[in-house]
């Protein structure tokens, strides 16, 4: 069967993947001359398989206002906000206040997580790939006797569901990451057993050469313009070449890997999917002292920035901003990264000299991503995992691959299913 993805960022290429391992003919449509090169580019780097969680936090909701007057805090929004952004904040209150809602979600996502971290252990089996990733784990710090407590609550359900994680003390946390000599405060942290690190947007490159090898079709520097259906099913999909040239592509299936831009294609076929382009910053610099910088991956509570070593170099990462498709780079997002690290590794990096990154995660309303059959038959929807695009994406491909082929997912997927938002 001949299967179009369009989009070639990690959830695209690890779909176009799978999808060829079965012996799918896959042809991939990326509009950046590159893959992985829009939100997959200076993402977190963390693949934070037992930390995902629905966006749709009932506990958030009351913490978000004063992080918006806080000078360091990690929500920001545009004022006044876009009409768009309005909508999807009052979806998000429908969502966390929506009785035991996001404990099923959490639960979906991390049932996910699961399964992505054995994709990934299994293609890296299978594919020497050059991306600076491993599997040491991850601590979320506790800045507060009060964080440390609440969690307990997170230990108890990964137990339940089988997922590796610690309790540590402050000098448990020291002896596990013994570069981080900083002041911030610590009362603990809770230790992430299995977790991992890499480089995506290194790790989205190297899948694509790899996929090519494999017979893929890589076409860069399209853009998709619309799909071409009927009732029942998509016959083909217009393209959009350098030059403005159109072009129409038919295929036997479509599936749409396009993070934030994954609307346009099929609101005109009667789904609206609400994804919304949450914004974030990132940092990447060479470490100047590795003894004194993160032996993987660090998520300081205090200013929720996470940090993570991706070989001789570290990526720091922070904020949530609603403010649609602005690309500028404000200094005191920066400044407030900055201040994260040097607070719990100071000295590890010049970061004065960082490359400053900003982009969208495509967030849904709730949370989950959108996983499953689309308004046609033959079209598929692999989008809108949020923070969680990294973390989820070998698991989303499995999924998705197995959808296609008519098998029973490997994860129940109704958390994921993509007419969720019309019900």
């Amino acid at each position: 069967m001949h299967i179009v993805v369009v989009g070639g960022g990690v959830v695209g290429m690890t779909t176009a993947h799978e999808l060829n391992r079965r012996g799918h003919q896959v042809t991939v449509l990326e509009r950046h001359a590159i893959a992985g090169n829009e939100t997959s580019k200076g993402n977190a780097a963390q693949r934070s398989y037992g930390v995902v969680y629905p966006w749709a936090d009932p506990a958030m909701v009351f913490k978000a206002l004063p992080w918006l007057f806080k000078q360091d805090g990690p929500l920001k929004l545009r004022v006044p906000p876009s009409v768009e952004t309005l909508k999807f904040m009052f979806a998000t209150l429908r969502y966390a206040w929506s009785p035991g809602l996001f404990g099923l979600n959490r639960r979906a996502m991390l049932r996910l997580g699961t399964l992505s971290r054995e994709r990934f252990l299994a293609l890296e089996k299978e594919l020497n790939l050059a991306f600076d990733g491993a599997h040491q784990g991850l601590l979320h710090l506790a800045s507060t006797p009060e964080a440390l407590e609440g969690y307990r609550a997170t230990h108890d359900l990964l137990t339940e569901l089988g997922i590796p994680s610690r309790l540590l003390t402050p000098d448990q946390v020291r002896e596990t990451e013994p570069g981080m000599t900083g002041d911030g405060p610590l009362y603990g942290a809770l230790s992430y057993e299995t977790d991992g690190t890499g480089d995506c947007h290194l790790f989205s490159r190297e899948l694509a050469k790899a996929c090519e090898a494999n017979g893929v079709t890589i076409r860069y520097n399209v853009e998709a313009e619309d799909l071409v259906a009927g009732d029942h099913k998509v016959s083909a999909i217009t393209l959009r070449r350098e030059g403005g040239l159109l072009e129409t592509l038919e295929a036997d299936a479509f599936v749409i890997c396009a993070g934030c831009w994954s609307n346009h294609l099929v609101k005109p076929l009667g789904l609206d999917l609400p994804i919304y382009p949450v914004k974030g910053y990132s940092l990447t610099v060479p470490l100047k002292d590795p003894d004194h910088a993160p032996a993987s991956t660090i998520h300081d509570d205090n200013f929720k920035v996470v940090s993570t070593r991706l070989g001789n170099r570290l990526r720091a990462t922070g904020f949530v901003e609603l403010t649609d498709f602005n690309r500028d780079i404000p200094e005191a997002r920066l400044a407030t990264i900055r201040k994260s690290v040097e607070s719990r590794f100071p000295g590890c990096a010049d970061l004065n000299a960082a490359e400053s990154w900003t982009g969208f995660r495509p967030m849904t309303p709730d949370g989950p991503a959108i996983i499953g059959r689309g308004p046609r038959d033959n079209l598929y929807l692999n989008t809108g995992h949020g923070t969680f695009g990294w973390t989820l994406s070998a698991g989303s491909a499995a999924v998705i691959a197995q959808v296609i082929d008519g098998e029973e997912p490997a994860v129940c997927l109704d958390a994921f299913r993509p007419g969720r938002f019309a019900e």
